[in-house]
């Protein structure tokens, strides 16, 4: 690219949340001699009315150059391209106008990310969309101004399935899960089996700790509750008969990153479960407790 590393610019009061690009060409490109970037937070779970969106983009329209991306791997709003003259009012604009903050950026902690929950989802096991905004409150501090040698990601799956992809690109990924058995509806299992769904093949041989068995002769699904490791296999195949446990929290794993380096890497358990419910107090305890120790013993650009 025709790009070069382009220092520190941002808004008043925020040391985080706008990115400086300049064109190492600017005689050849003088239209985008500075092209800085926005990162704008979203709401929990993307969920925009489209007033809001059209807000966004009119701002967008008159200070920047129209360009974004719904949106980045953090999960804020991209706006690419505006010059240095314009970082400020298009600001105030977005904040004043339109109600939107700036996210994450640099060595600070990343904009919390969540999937919709159970907004849209059966399944979800915690409130991600709660959660996560509960924390962009909680530690807005964190989110405007650098902290650390480097950058910290929060991401929130409501359930196993992980579809906010949190285990390989957050350093803290929060996924919901349960602690007691699976709930089988027996009835609806023989129903899926009697319109044709190949129980052993598709469910039973998939599991991957064989906790499930098929008992042909009596029609009916055993499970091996100590053997299960909640993958979520069995319910995405059969959503209408078997479910996740009653007692719900989540599992809290520690370590994911997707660096350019050394490749992805995926996060291990740290608290296999934690009941997750408002105020949060002991997953935020936590959180304070990581970040103060790898601020004593990282090293610049080390990630946690």
């Amino acid at each position: 690219t025709h790009w070069k590393h382009g220092g520190v610019v941002g808004v008043r009061g925020y040391g985080c949340g706008t990115i400086g690009r300049y064109s190492d060409s600017p005689d050849k490109f003088p239209n985008v001699a500075a092209f800085h970037t926005f990162r704008v937070n979203h709401p929990s779970g993307w969920f925009y009315t489209t007033k809001a969106l059209r807000q966004v983009c009119d701002i967008w329209e008159k200070y920047g150059s129209g360009l974004t991306n719904m949106h980045g791997a953090t999960g804020d709003i991209i706006l690419l391209g505006a010059p240095t003259e314009n970082l400020q009012p298009c600001f105030d604009a977005l904040s004043d106008e339109a109600g939107f903050d700036l996210g994450g950026a640099a060595s600070d902690l990343r904009t919390p990310n969540c999937c919709v929950g159970a907004a849209r989802c059966e399944f979800a096991c915690i409130d991600s969309t709660g959660l996560c905004n509960d924390l962009t409150q909680t530690f807005q501090d964190y989110i405007h101004r650098p902290h650390w040698g480097y950058k910290f990601k929060i991401k929130i799956s409501g359930c196993p399935n992980d579809c906010i992809a949190s285990i390989g690109r957050s350093d803290m990924p929060v996924i919901g899960t349960w602690r007691d058995a699976l709930r089988i509806d027996q009835d609806t299992v023989r129903e899926y089996v009697d319109n044709g769904l190949d129980i052993v093949g598709e469910v039973v041989s998939q599991c991957p700790t064989q906790a499930l068995e098929w008992d042909e002769k009596a029609k009916k699904l055993n499970l091996k509750p100590e053997e299960c490791v909640r993958c979520m296999h069995c319910i995405s195949k059969m959503p209408k008969a078997i479910r996740p446990g009653l007692d719900k929290g989540a599992t809290i794993m520690i370590g994911g990153k997707a660096p350019l380096v050394r490749g992805p890497r995926l996060g291990w358990v740290l608290v296999p479960f934690m009941k997750m419910e408002p105020p949060y107090t002991e997953l935020k305890d936590l959180l304070e407790k990581i970040w103060d120790w790898w601020d004593e013993n990282g090293k610049t650009r080390e990630r946690i």
